[in-house]
């Protein structure tokens, strides 16, 4: 069974990137920074949301499904650099060559991380391979739109139309799945000024673990797993989510995502 592997990546301001981009004083406030670019992008074009190449990757989390192994969790400690997090997660891709999963991972977190391992200098020679290294890469690889290396379930599902989109969250949802739980994308940036990062990952574990439940789904959906295959799937995500409760107790997420999973 070729390894699968889910990801999800959690950004706030480049502050030190824009600071440089708007020519300020080296000792404007990280704060103050985002504050002037966020309204300069709200002037402009309506939103604050930030064009991708200004932000920084402050999370990176995974589901990893290879053998008999499931599990979950957070590329680096809480204080790990985000070049190290970044070359972290492409080593997994170059020991594991799994297929890669996300929800609008070719919309924003694929072009995040591109962008950010080009800054820092990062080694991601298997990613990048269009078949000048392996030759099977030049039929499916991890960059084209429609091969299955990288599988965008968002993307997949609305048939790469960007009027039939729909949230994670809403779908989890609807699927019987927990969703969200009290923490979205809009509430990083605030989350990482009040020295959240520890919540930050724990939500981007569980966006995780809600993209890696419906690529079940989907699979099932597909014909790639029976019934039975599906339901021993589901067994070893819960279990494998008990098992980090049982572990340890103090962790909030996981307790929280078993109670809300029907």
């Amino acid at each position: 069974m070729t390894p699968t592997l889910v990801f999800d990546i959690e950004t706030i301001p480049d502050t030190d990137g824009l600071r440089n981009l708007y020519g300020l004083p080296e000792d404007t406030s990280a704060e103050d920074v985002a504050n002037i670019a966020l309204h300069q992008r709200r002037q402009k074009n309506g939103t604050d949301f930030l064009p991708l190449h200004q932000h920084r990757i402050c999370a990176i989390s995974c589901a990893l499904r290879v053998g008999d192994n499931f599990k979950i969790w957070t590329l680096g400690d809480a204080n790990a650099s985000e070049a190290e997090i970044i070359q972290r997660f492409f080593d997994g891709i170059d020991q594991y060559t799994p297929q890669i999963i996300s929800w609008n991972g070719s919309g924003f977190d694929l072009p995040v991380l591109h962008y950010r391992g080009l800054i820092h200098g990062i080694n991601a020679s298997r990613y990048w391979d269009q078949g000048e290294d392996d030759k099977e890469f030049k039929w499916n690889n991890y960059l084209s739109r429609y091969h299955t290396r990288h599988l965008d379930l968002m993307d997949t599902l609305a048939m790469f139309n960007s009027r039939a989109i729909a949230p994670l969250d809403d779908i989890a949802k609807l699927c019987g799945f927990p969703g969200k739980l009290g923490m979205d994308g809009s509430k990083v940036w605030g989350a990482y000024q009040a020295g959240g990062i520890e919540d930050i990952r724990h939500y981007c574990e569980t966006d995780v673990a809600n993209t890696h439940l419906l690529f079940l789904r989907f699979k099932l959906m597909r014909g790639q797993l029976s019934q039975p295959a599906y339901d021993a799937e589901i067994a070893l995500v819960r279990d494998t989510l008990a098992g980090y409760v049982q572990k340890n107790p103090a962790l909030p997420h996981w307790p929280e995502f078993l109670a809300a999973w029907k």
